[in-house]
């Protein structure tokens, strides 16, 4: 669990009476390691200057070392110190001002953004967005540019810059996102982490469904952890938990992946981490990974939109399965037998992507999932092939999704070949939860996926385990969490 505290270079740049959390010297906070010894506290770095070197600098850069969460973090005080460096976030920001200026905010010179609030009405969408990419106590934003109503610059608003009324918008901004609840009314004792579940409501076939998540809930706070779900809109609140356990479906270019990017410069151990995303929900990536590593795979080729396809039956094999890069649990994949389904469905499929997979086809009547979980086997399943069909999941033309059975063993019950390969298979990735599919036949064993969002249920993947799934999950995030702190308590 964490405290605030607020850090300033002089003590009237912020007195005892603007807040009720505990005041503290930059100088002091730097001089005085001690002073936090097994407490987490969340840090409001206040200062006059945020240069390279400075006391502030150094405040920020020693909280992280610390273990302690800071705003703004060191990353953030680099970037914003250079338009080039921040020059990434503008598309999104810019469209986000605009969206706010279309809905009738009156056009401003200039944005003062305190805690993730504008001072001025009107703002309240891109002021959330900024604070989500940046986030600094104080912003102060100039628009104009080459393009009228879009950023010009974005600098951290030194404290003693803001005075009368813009300091006591301020004051009362910092108030308002530290009164946001955060830990559980009801909890009778401080627990030893507060998890972050990220779910979507919307999501109509997420990677747990809400009991299984009900159940995780409750065998984490038999463990002395809180685990609260958020939601897609709560980026700002991530930094109230100690950790974040992502449990709706993956995306690069979707809220997930800022989530997770957030939790990382956060250091907050995450599942699942940005670059395990990025990684994983690339098929291109995979096949290059595999053939590199030389685990093996169905043979596998890369096809761009100038290629022949005229031999790509003859290399592989007929039929061939095309594959979009970034699909997830048999979407954007095809199974082709003729020449024309293969020019056509490659040509659909490049209207999204560069770069598309032809791979071998492996008829099985399962394929095997094997949840890794820190580089070792957490649960061993036999996703059955749907009723009638070549792959786990059908999908009709109307939407309708038919599943395949399930079948789940204890790890040591499975193929010791199989739980081998999956487990070097996930190392490639990370040290995280990842989900590796395999293809068993008489010629071996043959890796298809590496998930990194792989489903948890309580009647499927959890059926052997039972809580202990959940109980090697919570660990997981526990033994980072104390090593993280480990250098606080010394």
């Amino acid at each position: 669990m964490s405290d605030w505290l607020v850090l300033v270079e002089h003590d009237r740049d912020v007195g005892q009476a603007d807040t009720p959390h505990k005041l503290m010297r930059i100088r002091d906070y730097l001089t005085k390691p001690g002073l936090f010894a097994g407490r987490r506290p969340s840090l409001f770095n206040l200062a006059r200057s945020y240069a390279y070197q400075s006391e502030a600098y150094y405040a920020s850069l020693l909280a992280e070392a610390r273990g302690h969460r800071v705003a703004p973090s060191v990353q953030t005080m680099v970037e914003l110190s250079r338009k080039s460096l921040y020059a990434h976030a503008l598309p999104e920001l810019n469209a986000a001002l605009k969206r706010d200026l279309e809905a009738g905010a009156a056009a401003e010179e200039s944005l003062f953004i305190a805690f993730g609030q504008c001072e001025r009405a009107g703002y309240s969408k891109f002021s959330k967005l900024l604070f989500d990419w940046f986030r600094a106590p104080l912003l102060d934003i100039t628009l104009g540019g080459k393009k009228n109503g879009e950023i010009d610059r974005i600098r951290l608003m030194p404290v003693n810059a803001v005075k009368g009324e813009r300091r006591d918008f301020a004051m009362q901004a910092m108030a308002d996102f530290t009164q946001r609840r955060w830990t559980s009314p009801k909890a009778r004792q401080t627990p030893r982490w507060t998890l972050a579940l990220l779910i979507d409501p919307k999501e109509a076939q997420p990677p747990s469904d809400p009991a299984s998540l009900k159940r995780f809930a409750a065998v984490a706070a038999r463990e002395g952890v809180v685990v609260e779900p958020i939601y897609p809109n709560d980026l700002a609140s991530l930094s109230e938990y100690d950790a974040l356990f992502i449990r709706t479906t993956t995306s690069i270019d979707n809220f997930t992946y800022r989530f997770a990017r957030r939790a990382e410069q956060e250091g907050m151990p995450v599942i699942d981490d940005p670059v395990s995303m990025i990684r994983c929900t690339n098929k291109v990536y995979l096949a290059e990974l595999l053939e590199t590593a030389g685990l093996p795979a169905p043979r596998t080729e890369i096809l761009d939109p100038s290629m022949k396809l005229d031999n790509v039956f003859a290399r592989l094999g007929c039929p061939v399965v095309l594959k979009a890069p970034d699909g997830s649990f048999s979407r954007q994949v095809h199974k082709v037998s003729t020449p024309e389904e293969l020019a056509a469905t490659a040509k659909r499929l490049f209207d999204d992507t560069a770069l598309i997979i032809a791979q071998e086809y492996m008829p099985t009547t399962y394929d095997w999932r094997i949840g890794v979980l820190g580089g070792k086997a957490l649960f061993a399943c036999k996703y059955k092939m749907a009723r009638g069909h070549w792959q786990i999941i059908k999908r009709d033309d109307s939407g309708k999704v038919i599943e395949g059975g399930s079948e789940t063993l204890p790890v040591d019950a499975a193929p010791s070949r199989v739980i081998e390969l999956a487990e070097n298979a996930a190392r490639l990735i990370g040290d995280g939860l990842y989900g590796v599919d395999i293809k068993e036949n008489e010629a071996g064993v043959y890796v298809i996926e590496i998930n990194d969002n792989p489903n948890l249920e309580v009647g499927v993947e959890g059926a052997v385990l039972k809580d202990a799934l959940w109980r090697e999950i919570i660990g997981w995030f526990s033994q980072r969490l104390e090593a993280r702190m480990a250098p606080v308590a010394r």
